[in-house]
C-alpha cells in the first residue's frame, strides 16, 4: 500500500463537504489510514507550506488554513497497478483554479476560489512522507507503508 495525505480545508468543513470529499476517494478504491478533525496551528501550517514561504500569496494562505477546522487524513491505494496514490487524488481534487478544474473533479463541481479550493493533496511521495510525519507522527512510527 501506498499512502497519502489529504487535507479538508477549512471551507470544505464550513460548506459541510468533507462527506462528499471522503466519498469520492473512497469510491475510487482508496482507504482511510488515519483521519482527525482539527484546528491546524500557525507553526505546523508555516511548516507545511514553508515551500511558498516569501511568495505573495503566504500569509493569507496560513491566515485561511488556521481560521477554522480541517481533516486531515491519511489515504491508501494499491502499490500494484501503477500505484500512483499521489496522481488518483490529485486527479480527483482537479486543478487548483476552481475555473479551470474539469466538472467531476472535487474543485470543478465544488470549488468556489483559487485560494479557498477545499483539499489539499500530496504530489509526490517526498511530500506524502514529510506531510504525514508532520500531521501524523505517530502513523509514521508505527507504520513504515508510508511511500512503500
Amino acid at each position: 500500500m501506498r499512502q497519502t495525505l489529504v487535507i479538508c480545508k477549512p471551507d470544505a468543513v464550513e460548506r459541510g463537504l468533507v462527506g462528499e470529499i471522503l466519498g469520492r476517494f473512497e469510491r475510487k478504491g482508496l482507504t482511510v489510514a488515519a483521519l482527525e478533525h482539527r484546528t491546524i496551528d500557525r507553526d505546523t501550517a508555516e511548516r507545511h507550506y514553508s515551500e511558498h514561504a516569501g511568495k505573495p500569496f503566504y500569509e493569507p494562505l496560513l491566515d485561511f488554513i488556521t481560521r477554522s477546522s480541517s481533516v486531515v487524513i491519511v489515504l491508501e491505494g494499491p502499490a500494484d497497478a501503477g500505484g500512483d496514490v499521489f496522481a488518483v487524488v490529485r486527479t480527483l481534487m482537479g486543478a487548483t483554479n476552481p475555473a479551470t478544474a474539469a466538472p467531476g473533479t472535487i474543485r470543478g463541481d465544488y470549488g468556489l476560489s483559487p485560494t479557498e479550493n477545499l483539499v489539499h493533496g500530496s504530489d509526490s511521495e517526498a511530500s506524502a512522507q514529510r506531510e504525514i510525519a508532520l500531521f501524523f507522527p505517530s502513523v509514521v512510527s508505527s507504520n513504515n507503508k508510508v511511500g512503500s
